[in-house]
C-alpha cells in the first residue's frame, strides 16, 4: 500500500484506536475458537480494524495467541489475546464473515460493532441437543450402509453413535479435555458397536465399529492443517496436524479398549 493511501485516513484518537483493537481481536479470537484457517482470521481482522478507520494492520496468528498491531497516523497500538481453545462452529465464522464485510462497506460504526460481536458471541446451537444425537447416529449408520453393511449393523451403528454423541455433550457440558472426551466417547461407541458381534446381530459387526466413531474423526482440523502450511503459517499448520494426529490416537485407543473389555476382535 502505497503512502498517500495509508495517511488518506483521518487519524485515530488514542481512545478509540484502542477500542478498535480490542474489537478487531475479539472477532479474530472468536474465530480461531471457532475452527477458522490462519489467512481468513487474518483478512477478517485486517478488513474490520481498516474499516473502523485504522490505516493498517498487522496480525500475527499462532495457535493459542493472538498479536496485533493496529497504525493510525502516527499511533499505533499493540495488542495480545489468548485463545484458550479451538473448536470448530461455522455459524460463528459466518456470522464474523458477514460482519467484516458488512464493516467494510461502511455500514457499522464501532458501537454496533460491539453490539453485533456480543450476540454472536452467545449464538446458541441451530439445532437442539436430541436432533444433534439422532443425527449423528442417522449419518454414521448411513455410512455404514455405503461401506456394505447389513440391515443389523446398520441398527447398531446408529445406537452406538447416538449414546457416544450424547456421553460427547456431556463430557463438553463438564468441560473435560478434549483428548479425553474423544477416548471416552470412542470407548462408548465402541463398546455399544461391538453388541453386534457379541450377540450376533449383524454378520458385518466389524463395520458397525467401525462406522460407529466417524462423528469423532477430527476433520477441520487436519484440512486447514494443510491448508494453513500452503498458505505460509506453518506453527499454526503443524500444531492442527499434530492436535488431529492425537485425536485420531485417542479414537484409537478408546476402541482399543472397548474391544478389549467386550472380548471382540477383527476390526
Amino acid at each position: 500500500m502505497s503512502a498517500v493511501s495509508r495517511t488518506a485516513k483521518p487519524p485515530l484518537e488514542y481512545e478509540v484506536l484502542t477500542d478498535v483493537i480490542d474489537l478487531a481481536l475479539w472477532a479474530g479470537q472468536m474465530l480461531l475458537q471457532s475452527g477458522a484457517d490462519a489467512a481468513r482470521v487474518e483478512e477478517t481482522v485486517h478488513r474490520m480494524g481498516t474499516g473502523l478507520g485504522c490505516d493498517w494492520m498487522d496480525i500475527l496468528v499462532s495457535p493459542n495467541v493472538l498479536l496485533v498491531t493496529t497504525i493510525s497516523g502516527d499511533q499505533f497500538r499493540t495488542k495480545v489475546r489468548r485463545v484458550p481453545r479451538m473448536g470448530v462452529n461455522m455459524t460463528i465464522v459466518d456470522e464474523i464473515n458477514h460482519l467484516s464485510r458488512r464493516i467494510d462497506h461502511g455500514e457499522l460504526d464501532r458501537l454496533a460493532v460491539r453490539a453485533e460481536l456480543r450476540r454472536i458471541d452467545t449464538l446458541h446451537d441451530n439445532y437442539d441437543r436430541w436432533t444433534v444425537v439422532v443425527m449423528v447416529g442417522l449419518a454414521c449408520a448411513s455410512f455404514s450402509r455405503l461401506f456394505g453393511a447389513d440391515w443389523g449393523a446398520f441398527g447398531v451403528t446408529f445406537c452406538a453413535a447416538a449414546i457416544a454423541q450424547w456421553t460427547r455433550q456431556e463430557l463438553h457440558k463438564h468441560h473435560f479435555n478434549t483428548f479425553m472426551i474423544t477416548a471416552i466417547t470412542a470407548f462408548t461407541a465402541g463398546c455399544v458397536a461391538s453388541l453386534a458381534s457379541v450377540l450376533e446381530l449383524s454378520d458385518q459387526p466389524q463395520l458397525a465399529l467401525a462406522a460407529s466413531v466417524l462423528l469423532l474423526v477430527p476433520g477441520v482440523p487436519l484440512i486447514h492443517s494443510i491448508e494453513d502450511i500452503i498458505y505460509g503459517h506453518v506453527l499454526i499448520g503443524l500444531t492442527r496436524g499434530l492436535i488431529g494426529a492425537i485425536l485420531a490416537m485417542c479414537i484409537a485407543l478408546g476402541l482399543l479398549l472397548a474391544m478389549g473389555l467386550m472380548g471382540v476382535s477383527g476390526l
